[in-house]
C-alpha cells in the first residue's frame, strides 16, 4: 500500500477530487496532503464549530467551500461545480456524546446526509468511484471477545454507532438501486483515530491538552477501556489505495473494508494519556484520573472493539514505520 508521503501520483495526477468534512481530523488532512499527490481538491464544509480547528490549523493549496448542511444537499450539489471523478464523503455529526444529546440530528446529518451526497453523485457525469468513511462502530457487539469482520452484523446501541450503521445499509441500498452498472460505491469503516489539528470536544488528546496546561487531571469516562488506536495518516492512506483501486480495478476491489492497526496498537485509555504525558511533560497528566459520571440509562461502550483488516490494501500499520511497543502515534502528534 502506498503511504501519503509517497502518493501515486501517476493515477492522482490531475484528477479532481471533492471532500467534503475539511474542518474535521481526517477530512482536513486528506485535503491538506492533497497537492502531494497532485490532485485537484475542492473541499466542502459547515462554518467551523470551533476556534481553533482544522480549518485554520492547516493551509492548503485546495479550494474549501463553506456550504449548506449536506443533509439538505446543497453542499453536494455544489460540489458538482468541480465536476469530481473521486468523491469522499466524510462528513458527519462524529462525536458519541453529542449524539445523545441531539440523536434526531445526529440521525440526519449521517443518514440524510449521505443519502443528500450519493444522490448528488448519481448526476456527475465523470465520476469514477465514491468512498462513503463510516465508523468501527458499525458493528453489533456481542462481546465476543474477536476483531470485527467486515462480513459481520450491523448494528450499534448509541444514536452515533447506529446512524453509522444506518448509513451503511442506505449506501449498500444506493450502490444496488442506482450504481448497479455505474461507477462503484464502497464504505472504509475505522475508527480511534488521533493526530495534530484535532479540536473536537469530547476527543481524549484535545481534552488531556487543557488539562496539561492547567495541571490539573484530565477526565475520563472509561479509561480501562481498550481501543485499536491509529495516527489519522495511517486510515487515510487506506482511503486513497481503496479509492485507487475501485476506480482502476472496480471488479476485484472490497465493496467494504475495515481499517485497522495491528494488535501492538491495542491499548487502554489511560495509557494513551500516561504516553502523553510522558512525550509533552515531566508532570503526568493521568495521575489523579477522576472517571465522569456516564448517562443514566445508556449502554456502557464495549470495553474491547478492534477491526480485522483483510483487504492487503487496508491495513493501516502497513503504511506506518513505528518503534515497537504500544503503537499508538502519539510521537507524531503534534
Amino acid at each position: 500500500m502506498s503511504s501519503l508521503n509517497n502518493p501515486p501520483s501517476d493515477f492522482w495526477r490531475g484528477r479532481r477530487v471533492l471532500n467534503d468534512r475539511t474542518h474535521r481530523i481526517q477530512g482536513r488532512v486528506a485535503e491538506f496532503v492533497a497537492p502531494a499527490a497532485g490532485r485537484d481538491v475542492t473541499g466542502y464544509a459547515l462554518s467551523p464549530a470551533s476556534t481553533p480547528n482544522c480549518g485554520i490549523s492547516w493551509a492548503g493549496d485546495t479550494a474549501s467551500v463553506i456550504a449548506e448542511c449536506p443533509r439538505s444537499g446543497g453542499g453536494a450539489r455544489g460540489g458538482a461545480s468541480c465536476r469530481p471523478q473521486i468523491v469522499f464523503h466524510l462528513a458527519a455529526q462524529s462525536l458519541c456524546a453529542s449524539s445523545y444529546r441531539d440523536p434526531l440530528g445526529t440521525y440526519s446529518t449521517n443518514v440524510l446526509g449521505t443519502a443528500a451526497v450519493l444522490q448528488a453523485c448519481r448526476e456527475l457525469k465523470d465520476l469514477e468511484c465514491v468512498l462513503v468513511i463510516t465508523s468501527d462502530k458499525v458493528y453489533e457487539n456481542s462481546d465476543a471477545g474477536r476483531p470485527f469482520e467486515e462480513t459481520d452484523r450491523l448494528g450499534g446501541h448509541d444514536p452515533y454507532s447506529n446512524s453509522k450503521a444506518c448509513a451503511e445499509l442506505l449506501t449498500a441500498s444506493f450502490r444496488d438501486s442506482f450504481f448497479g452498472d455505474g461507477p462503484p460505491v464502497a464504505t472504509a469503516r475505522a475508527g480511534n483515530v488521533i493526530g495534530g489539528g484535532d479540536w473536537s470536544p469530547d476527543r481524549l488528546i484535545p481534552d488531556c491538552v487543557p488539562a496539561l496546561a492547567a495541571g490539573k487531571p484530565v477526565s475520563l469516562r472509561y479509561p480501562q477501556a481498550v481501543r485499536p488506536w491509529q495516527h489519522v495518516l495511517e486510515p487515510l492512506s487506506g482511503y486513497l489505495a481503496l479509492a485507487q483501486a475501485l476506480a482502476r480495478a472496480p471488479d476485484l476491489a472490497p465493496r467494504a473494508v475495515n481499517f485497522g492497526p495491528d494488535a501492538a496498537s491495542f491499548c487502554m485509555v489511560k495509557d494513551v494519556v500516561d504516553a502523553f504525558s510522558a512525550r509533552f511533560a515531566a508532570s503526568r497528566v493521568g495521575n489523579a484520573i477522576r472517571p465522569l459520571m456516564r448517562p443514566r440509562r445508556v449502554r456502557s461502550p464495549s470495553h474491547r472493539r478492534s477491526l480485522n483488516a483483510r483487504w492487503g490494501g487496508a491495513r493501516a500499520s502497513a503504511s506506518s514505520n513505528r518503534s515497537p511497543g504500544p503503537r499508538i502515534g502519539i510521537e507524531r502528534t503534534r
